[in-house]
């Protein structure tokens, strides 16, 4: 079906009256919609939206070209604003519970796939019979690392084309609504965290340093300060993309062992870069352009990204092939159980296990939305994670794999 709107600029112009509306209501003083958005976060309507227009035909997330741009453009440009005035100090000093429930996340993951077909063989065997197993390979890729690694497993276990298709299409859908979980957990963070007793003192002291920070430099935002964070941001993106193609490709040549690091991918070369550049920048005086306002606008940019991606879900999908999103649906409850039990003998905040997971589940490109969700200075713990996640996927994904092929016999 033709999608009413298929020219990308009026998406753009209509994703941006959507996010513009948001923002609007959510600042309103009127009670319906102060007592509204007491229960449904903001953030969670910039994804949900465009995910309705997708559903209802409005738009066409699948054939536009608007992720790309803002996934490949805005994503590293925006990684840049975030880590300008980052303290790795105090990253640092956030301890070891966020690479614990990172790895939980992993684990769950991995045994979350071969538990997820034995318990459909025993409620529907014909769901999870024949090769659905290899299909369920390339989610478990994706899930721990990226797209790199979901094609690496493509190859790897010789997934045919159709059923590769159908789970692609299970792991956009089912892990957009634990995103979505996410994202609504970070809106009710500091009442979850009071109820676990959680400990959140090293996590508060990184966010009152950041804002105690950004107050101290604050100023008025001038034109030439917009334009020079402008300039560092898609100068040093530019950058990234220049230096990304060529370390690609001489890590392709390299033979297998640097497809399964991921190394080969332009994609992850352009993160890694990035991160990089904002971190190095962090140390510079540009630091103080925090001041100015660098992370406001690296969280709009932030925005406008997050509601490309809710684009891309279509609501009414759930409804086709409901059994094979079942087994999807099943795998994510077990990783999400597995975080929940370990965060809660570990009494890590909510922010560590939405993290970790997303770290795992939807990699560089959404882990620092949901750290962001939080406070913008937290988004690059998300995509040093995410990171990892691309260097764990390939082998984490085999391992999955074998266990799976094992479990449907």
């Amino acid at each position: 079906m033709t999608p009413l709107i298929t020219n990308d600029a009026v998406v753009l112009g209509l994703l941006c009256a959507t996010l513009g509306a948001v923002f609007y209501t959510s600042a309103s003083r009127h009670p319906f919609w102060q007592r509204f958005y007491s229960v449904v976060p903001a953030l969670l309507l910039c994804y949900f939206i465009p995910a309705a227009f997708n559903s209802a035909g409005i738009i066409d997330g699948e054939h536009s070209q608007l992720y790309y741009v803002a996934s490949r453009y805005l994503l590293p440009a925006t990684l840049i604003l975030l880590t300008l005035a980052i303290d790795l100090r105090a990253i640092a000093g956030l301890g070891p519970k966020a690479l614990i429930l990172f790895l939980t996340g992993t684990l769950g993951v991995v045994i979350g796939g071969p538990l997820a077909i034995l318990i459909w063989g025993l409620l529907a065997p014909d769901v999870v019979a024949g090769d659905v197993w290899r299909g369920m390979t390339a989610v478990a890729g994706s899930w721990i690392g990226g797209g790199a690694n979901q094609a690496a497993m493509k190859e790897v276990f010789n997934v045919g084309d159709n059923l590769f298709g159908t789970m692609v299409a299970v792991d956009v859908i089912v892990a957009n609504i634990w995103m979505a979980i996410l994202l609504y957990m970070a809106g009710r963070a500091d009442r979850l965290d009071a109820r676990r007793g959680a400990d959140t003192s090293a996590l508060l002291e990184l966010r009152t340093k950041m804002e105690h920070f950004e107050l101290e430099h604050a100023r008025p935002t001038r034109l030439p300060d917009l334009m020079f964070l402008l300039a560092l941001a898609f100068g040093f993106t530019g950058l990234a993309h220049a230096l990304a193609t060529p370390l690609a490709a001489f890590f392709s040549a390299q033979g297998t062992w640097a497809t399964r690091l991921s190394l080969s991918s332009s994609f992850f070369w352009i993160v890694v870069l990035a991160t990089t550049f904002g971190l190095l920048l962090s140390t510079t005086r540009a630091r103080h352009l925090e001041g100015a306002g660098a992370s406001k606008l690296g969280s709009a940019m932030l925005y406008v990204l997050v509601a490309s991606i809710g684009m891309h879900m279509n609501l009414g999908a759930v409804l086709d092939n409901t059994a094979l999103f079942g087994v999807g649906l099943t795998w994510i409850a077990i990783h999400a159980g597995l975080l929940l039990l370990v965060a809660r003998l570990i009494k890590a905040p909510v922010f560590y296990l939405a993290v970790g997971s997303q770290a795992n589940v939807g990699g560089a490109a959404s882990a620092p939305i949901v750290a962001a969700a939080f406070h913008p200075s937290l988004a690059p713990v998300g995509v040093l994670l995410a990171v990892l996640g691309y260097a764990l996927g390939t082998y984490g994904a085999w391992l999955c794999g074998q266990l799976m092929r094992v479990a449907a016999g």
